[in-house]
């Protein structure tokens, strides 16, 4: 095939250093992903190779200098980020993120989507009485909607967070657990205090505890109350059965808004059990005011080992669910 030349402007030194990351190591990860060869003269960066791969790489490069100019960390998990959003053909869509906050953290840290998934997550969330958050660990689920219940009682929206999970884990029960019902909790529930810390600082977070502005308590104690005037969190969704779904749901009152997070790749619930995720997201799909967001490899934003773990699994379920014939939990 022929070789084509692609030139792209940086505009300055500082963004060009940004993007081309420690040692060039960002330019390195984008030439080995589509074998150009690529470098830098004067404030251009020059790419040589096919003419696909050319243009691919130069869109992620174009990507990677408009992240830089907003300040954005251009670390290595966003460089495979764009050489995704590239290969599909959506280079541009990057760019939409840098431009929202999502919440400010107690020491002043923004906080912002990193992919356009979690984008479509924190929009629903925003627009919609109850959101649907399902996907792969690492994507930000619990986390981003913590962030938005935090704003939402600081701009006075609600005047209460509820968060909430089965205390199902592995198999385990709490009544194996030595302590009072606090204690046995606060293992399973250990997650939502740590993203509630980062977001208050824990002399505001054991204030707002103190006086019922903050509660955090497993799914059962939910049975019997209506929660209004509330930002309502249940995470690790999927270990909730079809029962506990319907009635956490109905819960819902004046005023409130719903949250419900899960991953359907790890059910813990015993043998016979059906997951209540996957049910309620089957047949609300269609009612409105209810908005299901499916996130999946790509809206991972640990370690990019972690998206790689997480494709290997579904790799895997997709082969074994091909070779039965059935769908198994």
């Amino acid at each position: 095939m022929d070789t084509v030349v692609k030139k792209v402007g940086a505009g300055s030194v500082d963004k060009l250093q940004r993007m081309l990351g420690t040692f060039d190591e960002n330019l390195n990860e984008i030439m080995d992903e589509f074998g150009v060869v690529a470098r830098v003269d004067g404030l251009d960066v020059v790419i040589e190779g096919t003419k696909i791969n050319a243009e691919l790489a130069a869109s992620v490069i174009e990507s990677l200098l408009a992240l830089a100019e907003t300040s954005e960390t251009v670390d290595r998990g966003r460089v495979n980020y764009c050489i995704e959003l590239a290969r599909d053909g959506r280079a541009g869509d990057i760019t939409k993120l840098s431009s929202d906050t999502v919440a400010i953290t107690y020491r002043g840290k923004p906080v912002k989507c990193k992919t356009v998934g979690q984008k479509h997550y924190v929009d629903a969330i925003r627009k919609n009485p109850v959101t649907f958050g399902i996907g792969p660990a690492g994507t930000g689920k619990t986390y981003l909607a913590v962030c938005l219940a935090v704003q939402a009682m600081k701009q006075k929206q609600v005047e209460k967070i509820i968060l909430t999970r089965p205390a199902v884990e592995a198999g385990e029960k709490l009544g194996f657990l030595p302590g009072d019902l606090q204690t046995k909790v606060d293992p399973y529930l250990r997650p939502l205090y740590d993203a509630l810390q980062e977001m208050l600082g824990l002399e505001t977070y054991s204030k707002f505890m103190e006086r019922g502005s903050i509660e955090i308590a497993p799914l059962a104690y939910m049975r019997g109350r209506t929660l209004s005037g509330a930002f309502v969190i249940l995470d690790e969704a999927q270990n909730a059965t079809r029962e506990q779904m319907k009635m956490f749901l109905t819960r819902l009152g004046d005023g409130s808004k719903m949250v419900v997070t899960g991953d359907v790749t790890q059910i813990d619930l015993p043998s016979g059990k059906s997951s209540g995720l996957s049910h309620a997201a089957e047949i609300l799909k269609d009612v409105d005011g209810v908005k299901i967001i499916k996130l999946n490899d790509k809206d991972v934003v640990r370690n990019p080992m972690v998206m790689r773990i997480v494709r290997a699994y579904e790799k895997h379920d997709s082969g074994r669910l091909s070779n039965d014939g059935n769908e198994t939990e």
